[in-house]
């Protein structure tokens, strides 16, 4: 029989309290370490009680799960990566201790490795402390014999063995050239926010090459934004894998979080299904500490339920939970009719105007596309970005999502200033040769370069117009809305566009309602703004020509094909 670490009856198990993560491979293994994972004291919590004393039945079966995988006859493990996606509070970082330092007690190679990977020195020393006084001579006294732990570096060493658990705040240098055996990542979502991490977790985890009996755990609430970098790559990796699209039976997926049938119902924010994803409600989480927090946060607005959710209940953010979100927003997720192309608007559509926005070395420079479907007479949406290296240098912090934007193809990342703008003109000129090409509504701050490259390309003059923004802007803004809610208005889906759509901050001013790259701060809705551009234009219901398209769109694919 093969093995699988897949758990496809997930959420069944989740509403009937069961256990979500698999048994022990090797049942002795996993009994010898849950004898010293159980002896081992949590001396911040009340009485300094054992971990066998105070913690839930999940935990005992995690440490089954990863102790119970090493196969002590080839001395391999057969599972080397663990995923944990829990809320807060539930015990994370103590857990970690102690997991780490059974690993350490038990550890047979000489002058082993083991780390506890931190995102920062916060994080860092919240691990370090616990697994700290585990070892105190007053709380464990043997333990303390065996255990010499040096604060200052943040180092425990086992004396018979020579090995050492060092907790780590990561950089690139930190980490640089590492071998250890056994690897924990904590909060792996703020390493979502790194723009080197997927670089910096792969020499972490080197050791596992050369270690065979080496593993890597991954232990994360959910992050307070949308999951990006490599926290998102590893959240869809495990969830692929315990739904069984994905075959790795060397991973392990434990997701505590609610299916999505009742996040579309709204029954995660009912009281009574918290413990569904809180494992430890009962022992570290406090059922009235949650309930506190749920009121404090549906008092506050939704800004502050978002963060509730993302962390106590570990509802991944979408774009619909903002206060003083757009109202478009709310009806965006479901206006994606699957992939949209620019080809798809040009066979499709009767005419399509054109939105540019951005361009500056800090900016990302968007383009859209709004065609009005020569049948349906719906709108069709298609948008795409640039980015200048310079803005990954200047918005580190977005530098994993713009990655990830880039291998979907939403986003370009161009290697010489001005390529991205001689693109945007192609494709204009693009539009243009078929026939259907209307106009091309553009930000008049930034008309220059992209006016030039535009004529070049052999757009008209008459068929670039600026358009005012700011509260002029209120117009388009709500004509956006207004097509989203009644249906009338599709997109692809784009990760990227729902990204910026999440971003937008609705301003009143007087009688007008403004979107102002101001209030998104770091992140960026260039693209959006394009598309407020497009609409614009769109809104005035511009008439077609059937025979000039016909003719222009014939000759384009003439020369396509020479």
């Amino acid at each position: 029989m093969t093995r699988s670490t897949a758990c496809p009856d997930w959420a069944d198990r989740l509403r009937a309290g069961e256990s979500i993560i698999p048994p022990p491979i090797f049942p002795e293994q996993a009994e010898q370490a849950l004898a010293v994972f159980k002896a081992l004291r949590i001396v911040d919590a009340p009485g300094s009680p054992t971990f066998g004393e105070s913690c839930a039945q999940w935990v005992f079966d995690l440490v089954a799960s990863i102790f119970g995988a090493y196969d002590p006859e080839s001395g391999r493990r057969l599972i080397t990566e663990w995923f944990i996606l829990i809320p807060k509070k539930n015990s994370k970082s103590t857990i970690a201790a102690g997991i780490m330092m059974t690993a350490l007690v038990l550890n047979w190679r000489r002058s082993a490795e083991f780390a506890i990977l931190a995102p920062t020195v916060e994080v860092a020393s919240n691990s370090f402390g616990p697994a700290r006084d585990m070892t105190r001579p007053d709380v464990d006294d043997e333990l303390g014999a065996l255990m010499h732990a040096q604060t200052h570096v943040k180092t425990i060493t086992n004396q018979a063995t020579d090995a050492f658990l060092k907790v780590v705040a990561a950089d690139s240098n930190t980490v640089g050239g590492k071998k250890s055996v056994g690897t924990l990542v904590d909060e792996l979502w703020l390493f979502g926010k790194v723009s080197n991490a997927e670089n910096m977790l792969r020499e972490a985890t080197g050791g596992l090459a050369s270690r065979p009996e080496g593993f890597v755990i991954y232990l994360t609430t959910q992050s307070d934004d949308p999951p990006a970098g490599v926290f998102a790559q590893k959240l869809q990796y495990a969830r692929g894998v315990r739904d069984g699209t994905i075959d790795d039976p060397r991973f392990v997926p434990v997701i505590y979080e609610f299916p999505p049938d009742m996040v579309a119902a709204g029954e995660h924010r009912n009281p009574e299904n918290f413990g569904m994803v809180n494992p430890n409600l009962g022992y570290s989480v406090d059922r009235e500490f949650l309930l506190r927090e749920y009121q404090k946060a549906e008092n506050d607005g939704e800004e502050s339920m978002r963060g509730f959710l993302a962390k106590h209940l570990n509802v991944e953010i979408g774009m619909a939970l903002m206060s003083n979100r757009w109202a478009g927003a709310e009806y965006w997720e479901r206006q994606s009719v699957g992939p949209v192309t620019l080809d798809d608007l040009i066979s499709q559509c009767d005419v399509i105007d054109l939105g540019i926005d951005g361009g500056g070395l800090d900016d990302l420079l968007g383009l859209a596309a709004v065609g009005r479907h020569a049948v349906t007479r719906n709108w069709m949406l298609w948008t795409r970005a640039w980015a200048h290296p310079s803005v990954l240098e200047r918005r580190k912090s977005e530098a994993p999502r713009f990655h990830d934007f880039a291998k979907h193809g939403d986003l370009v990342l161009v290697k010489r200033i001005g390529d991205d703008v001689d693109e945007v003109a192609e494709i204009a000129s693009r539009v243009e040769r078929s026939g259907k090409l209307d106009k091309v509504g553009v930000d008049p701050a930034g008309l220059g370069a992209i006016l030039d490259a535009l004529e070049q390309a052999g757009i008209p003059v008459e068929k670039v117009i600026g358009i005012s923004q700011g509260w002029r802007m209120t117009g388009s803004i709500k004509t956006a809305e207004r097509k989203l809610a009644e249906g009338a208005m599709v997109h692809g889906g784009q990760p990227m566009m729902a990204w910026c759509v999440g971003n937008a901050r609705v301003e009143v001013r007087s009688n007008a309602i403004v979107i102002t790259k101001q209030a998104s701060g770091t992140a960026k809705i260039d693209p959006l703004l394009a598309m407020f551009n497009a609409v614009s234009l769109m809104a005035l219901n511009p008439a077609t020509n059937p025979m000039d398209n016909f003719l222009k769109f014939v000759a384009s694919r003439a020369s396509e094909a020479a």
